[in-house]
């Protein structure tokens, strides 16, 4: 452990005004660094390479910041370790970084689950530890971090339901795709304050429900790729005026398009393919002031009003393939 003379000649102020409270908080950020350290076990990078002495603000990947009760002391703020390919674990110690910001741990080998202790990183904002390997029960931790608004956990092994209070926080952004997730959407979706959800590549179920109306001031983005939602589409979704881009493709939709789509004035990329909807492409949804790509296809719609059957006269990219349109290409014979 570094030693507070050590530590004094880091931060040159009087020891008279450096509070024994502040000088912990000096020696936690070295204490939890080292204890990272040792439980890595593959650098080929050699990111931590120079984790040494007890300057933690000079270590790779870590970033100072000024304490904000006392600006001549400075504190681990930030953590950025993406793309290193380090394999390891989370230790508890980085319970220790209390001044801790910014947690980016995107594409790495760390695996097992998140210590409790990181509870107390009551300042933590953004929180990435997306393409690693670790497992277990959705991280209920990150549901205790008061300041997080930015979550990334794709790419990983968590299992099990995602718990509703996931959608009470006030988050920004949620990236829950390519895990394990089971169960149904949870029915609080509109709860969430986030303008991005992904929960792409999971095995969810259920229908979308009608409480995403509640995202409307919000929601921007929403990917529901191959998550195995059924039923059909609310017409809810009609009240979500920001959103940009709607992807619910390879999943078993049901029913006709909601007309209340037509309202999605700024909507650019709309993907409905891979489902087992039916009925009529409505012309207000393909003449969208905003819409650039639209994809139909691998669905059982029977006809295209107006200009649905030639977006490109308007300059989208659009597939209306393996559907059941008379007199179209490429559709699904009587068989199918």
């Amino acid at each position: 452990m570094a030693s507070a003379t050590h530590l004094l000649r880091i931060y040159p102020v009087a020891y008279t005004d450096v509070t024994k409270a502040l000088l912990r908080l000096i020696q936690q950020d070295y204490i939890a660094l080292q204890a990272w350290k040792r439980v890595i076990y593959s650098d080929p990078f050699n990111f931590t390479s120079n984790w040494h002495g007890s300057d933690v603000c000079t270590y790779t990947g870590i970033y100072c910041a000024p304490y904000q009760n006392d600006t001549t002391i400075t504190l681990v703020a930030g953590i950025d370790l993406n793309h290193g390919d380090i394999a390891g674990f989370l230790p508890e110690e980085l319970g220790l970084l209390t001044g801790l910001a910014l947690l980016h741990l995107n594409s790495n080998r760390f695996c097992g689950i998140l210590p409790q202790t990181l509870s107390n990183l009551s300042l933590l904002y953004e929180l990435d530890i997306s393409n690693n390997r670790f497992v277990g029960p959705f991280p209920h931790v990150v549901l205790s971090l008061p300041s997080l608004h930015f979550l990334d956990i794709r790419f990983n092994e968590f299992e099990g339901p995602l718990p509703p209070q996931l959608f009470e926080k006030p988050l920004d952004a949620i990236f829950v795709n390519n895990n394990r997730f089971t169960s149904v959407i949870p029915q609080n979706l509109g709860s969430s304050t986030a303008s991005v959800v992904v929960f792409a590549n999971n095995r969810l179920g259920g229908c979308l429900p009608p409480s995403i109306a509640n995202f409307a001031n919000t929601l921007e983005e929403l990917l529901l790729i191959n998550t195995s939602i059924t039923g059909c589409l609310p017409v809810e979704l009609g009240f979500l005026y920001k959103l940009r881009l709607l992807d619910v493709s390879y999943n078993r939709i049901v029913g006709p398009i909601p007309y209340s789509l037509v309202g999605l004035a700024r909507l650019e990329t709309l993907n409905l393919g891979h489902n087992e909807m039916s009925g009529m492409v409505p012309e207000g949804v393909c003449v969208l002031p905003n819409l650039v790509n639209f994809t139909f296809s691998y669905n059982f719609f029977c006809e295209e009003e107006g200009v649905c059957g030639n977006l490109t006269s308007k300059g989208a990219v659009f597939d209306d393939r393996r559907n059941c349109v008379p007199g179209k290409p490429l559709q699904r014979s009587e068989k199918a």
